[in-house]
């Protein structure tokens, strides 16, 4: 997948492409200033907006994790729920559907904590 950045560029060209001006006639309509403006809005929200996911470094067990994120607290990550699990709670390390992750990186991923509560 390339850069977004690198696509809004892409994207950016082509509509100047579209709408090119002569220097000496920049007399645009009303409505092409609108159109231009609004493309240059969007792109600019897109730049910023842009939701990208962070690659996980997955580990099968718990020390493997704990050796990776050594200022971060180890969380099991499920993947099916889409739900991050504390040490201290009920399906921690459960699941065929999971692996132990950073705590960080499972939140820079967009996954949610569970609300169930520790033991």
């Amino acid at each position: 997948m390339e850069n977004p950045v690198k696509q809004i560029v892409i994207v950016f060209r082509f509509v100047c492409g579209l709408f090119s001006f002569d220097r000496r006639a920049m007399t645009a309509s009303g409505r092409s200033k609108k159109t231009i403006a609004s493309l240059a809005t969007i792109m600019i929200v897109q730049l910023y907006a842009t939701d990208v996911a962070f690659p996980l470094a997955l580990f099968r067990y718990e020390d493997q994790a704990r050796r990776h994120c050594v200022a971060d607290t180890v969380v099991w990550l499920d993947f099916k729920k889409g739900k991050y699990y504390l040490s201290g709670q009920r399906l921690y390390g459960h699941g065929f559907h999971g692996s132990y992750v950073c705590f960080q990186e499972a939140r820079d991923s967009r996954y949610r904590r569970s609300l169930l509560g520790r033991r």
